[in-house]
């Protein structure tokens, strides 16, 4: 029997929300590296609960625009490692691949360089479509991005780009014999308008009516904004309960689900209370790779002659993806300033690390630490320790959103893999 489908859990649970009050928030986790993937498997396992993976285009796409971050994979040789990964741990339960942020001009090189419309919707429809051909198993539908205009584009252009795009996609994947693939629609950018409840229900509305109209399938999510935003290692926002609760209704009234982005660093009080304001799903990425890059760290400290620390914050002042995470008050900070203080230039390190843990530099300074770490008889097994404080981190979540013996009482409710 195939695996179930993202829709068939999202049917399944909203069954037995009705019959049995099943209050959950799913997880989408953003594969930072290859030990986050090891670390949420090995989890997954462990607490018995669907894994979903999320993956920007920026941590994974083609190589020949340079592929992802992350290990340098494209979309075959991630698939092909979760699937190993899994094998390897003897993995008995669900996982599913998800693209992120998919869409024109979602690598941070395509913004950078401006590249031209009619470009970087070729990219993109070439980039899903590798997804595809790959195994993925949903697709995020982001068009709202262009670089190339001053103004957000208009809800109904997003909504027509949406279409066109999935009609496109649906005709290629049927054309290839490919099985079916879920869908993501909508952006938490503050900018793609959909943030007041009517017109949220409008686009949503008219979104399933045209769908309908050209028998293309429903979206498993929509996206919404719930006051969500992270900086540095802080999620500065203002989580808002009422508009959570609002958007959500609105979206299940549909069926649904209704998925939140940048869930990172939010308190447990708010954590805790997704699954009860009916939050299908949330995202969470960051965090994860900066727990990963903390325990870097924390380990180089017991090697006064590692020379790791020093690496991996040149690395990643060079790599100009910290930019991204500066808090307003200091995003007018220049590398040669960060350079020269040596706080700001560990608090970067710990945010952006993580994009250059597969630069071979840092990765053979990693590996002399961990020679280090063994041979002082500091630490026996250093992976190890990494891929537990990864676990810790992603426990969290868990926990708040009710997540544990999840994959157990869906395959109990005909849910079938």
């Amino acid at each position: 029997m195939n695996k179930p489908s993202i829709r068939d859990l999202l049917k399944t649970i909203w069954v037995l929300e009705e019959k049995e009050d099943l209050k959950i928030t799913l997880l989408g986790i953003g594969p930072m590296s290859e030990r986050v993937v090891k670390a949420t498997l090995e989890l997954g396992e462990e607490e018995d609960f669907p894994v979903i993976f999320i993956a920007s285009r920026n941590q994974v796409d083609k190589k020949e625009w340079g592929a992802g971050y992350v290990e340098g994979w494209d979309q075959k040789e991630f698939v092909t490692v979760v699937g190993k990964i899994a094998k390897e741990i003897n993995f008995s339960g669900l996982y599913y691949i998800c693209r992120d942020h998919g869409g024109p001009w979602q690598r941070t090189e395509e913004r950078r360089e401006k590249v031209s419309e009619k470009e970087a919707m070729k990219r993109a429809k070439d980039s899903y479509l590798a997804d595809i051909l790959a195994g993925f198993d949903l697709l995020h539908i982001d068009l709202t991005l262009n670089p190339l205009q001053k103004e957000p584009l208009p809800l109904e252009e997003v909504r027509k780009r949406i279409i066109e795009m999935i009609d496109w996609l649906e005709t290629k994947r049927k054309e290839k014999g490919l099985p079916p693939v879920g869908y993501e629609v909508g952006t938490e950018e503050t900018k793609g308008g959909l943030i007041n409840p009517s017109a949220f229900e409008q686009f949503l509305k008219s979104l399933l009516r045209e769908l309908n109209s050209r028998n293309l399938p429903k979206p498993d999510f929509i996206v919404g904004q719930t006051g969500t935003l992270v900086k540095m290692d802080r999620n500065v926002g203002q989580f808002n309960p009422k508009m959570a609760k609002e958007l959500a209704t609105i979206a299940k009234k549909y069926k649904v689900g209704f998925k939140e982005h940048n869930a990172d660093y939010l308190s447990e009080e708010i954590l805790t209370a997704h699954p009860n304001l009916g939050i299908t799903a949330a995202n969470v990425a960051p965090e994860f790779g900066v727990a990963e890059t903390k325990t870097y760290l924390r380990l180089a400290k017991l090697i006064p002659q590692s020379d790791f620390i020093p690496t991996i914050q040149r690395a990643t002042l060079e790599s100009n993806r910290w930019r991204r995470w500066l808090t307003k008050e200091d995003d007018s900070l220049t590398a040669e300033e960060i350079a020269k203080d040596r706080k700001m230039l560990n608090r970067i390190t710990i945010v952006a690390g993580h994009y250059t843990f597969s630069q071979k530099v840092v990765t053979e300074a990693q590996e002399e630490l961990f020679r280090h770490l063994k041979e002082e008889k500091i630490t026996e097994n250093p992976q190890r320790e990494v891929v537990q404080a990864i676990k810790d981190s992603i426990r969290n979540y868990i926990r708040a959103f009710n997540l544990k013996g999840l994959t157990t009482i869906l395959t109990k409710n005909k849910l079938k893999k």
